[in-house]
């Protein structure tokens, strides 16, 4: 198992070679920098601030309500407890939709303050121009294709992409075009097993999966649902933990041991000797 260091970082080229050479990308979310540390150190090469912390850290029903000022700082706190890591960061709901420009301001934020090793957006076809304005600027992009959380509100329910020959078509066209335009990497979520298939032979990037198919060059989950730490997690998530129990399990046991009254009876912190004598009368 590779160890990602500073000093020995997971650059984009590293995760193009990982691709090329038929080594699985293994990508997991992460929103602070102890668990950051704990995943570098576990071998995991690439780490996705995704706005997914808009539920699993913020407590929201949906993704989109994750703050762009409050992504940028989580992006930045990951890379300094992965600093080896290749770490990118999620444009939130609203931070790149309205203008070209501003979605530019944005993504150098996250590269600069979030200290970003790329950026993800959700797109369609009406985001090639900025992919290309993206590029010519310098800033590595995942384009985030097949199911698209944020536009959570006008399905109502996730949609599996790639359903019918015409679908998995239009996602072959988006993703060549994409990568035309500049884009670094490709994310595909929740897509039938023949549209990632169809799509990493038409592109010459890293495919990333997200319940995407076994085709893909790598994969990413929310980390709590692969710790058993979700109440509910999509299908394609096979829990390798239970986490949330054994968080619970602790509470317990915390609250037992205080109850009992042991806790510090054997303090640890004393007093010179002879001082505590001062203290009395």
């Amino acid at each position: 198992m590779d160890e990602w260091t500073a000093d020995n970082p997971v650059t984009i080229r590293t995760l193009r070679h990982m691709a090329k050479d038929g080594r699985a990308i293994a990508v997991l979310t992460c929103y602070d920098a102890t668990t950051a540390r704990w995943l570098s150190r576990g071998g995991v090469p690439a780490l996705l601030v995704g706005d997914s912390a808009g539920q699993v850290i913020l407590g929201h029903q949906q993704s989109m309500h994750a703050p762009l000022d409050f992504m940028i700082q989580i992006t930045a706190a990951v890379k300094r407890g992965a600093p080896g890591c290749y770490v990118v960061g999620d444009m939130p709901f609203m931070s790149y939709q309205a203008d070209d420009a501003e979605a530019i301001h944005n993504a150098g934020r996250f590269m600069i303050e979030g200290k970003a090793d790329a950026v993800k957006l959700e797109v369609d076809g009406s985001y090639l121009a900025l992919m290309g304005k993206l590029a010519r600027a310098g800033v590595p992009v995942w384009a985030h294709l097949g199911w698209r959380p944020q536009r959570m509100t006008r399905t109502g329910v996730p949609v599996v992409a790639g359903r019918t020959a015409a679908q998995v078509r239009e996602l072959v066209d988006l993703a060549k075009a994409m990568e035309e335009k500049g884009a670094a990497m490709l994310l595909i979520e929740q897509s039938t097993a023949e549209t990632a298939e169809q799509i990493v032979g038409a592109v010459s990037i890293p495919v990333i999966g997200c319940g995407g198919g076994p085709a893909c060059h790598g994969h990413v989950v929310v980390l709590q649902d692969l710790l058993g730490m979700s109440e509910r997690s999509p299908r394609f998530v096979t829990a390798l933990g239970s986490v949330g129990e054994q968080i619970e399990a602790a509470g317990r046991a915390w609250v037992k041991l205080l109850e009992s009254r042991d806790y510090l009876r054997d303090h640890p912190y004393k007093m010179h000797e002879g001082e505590s004598r001062k203290l009395d009368g």
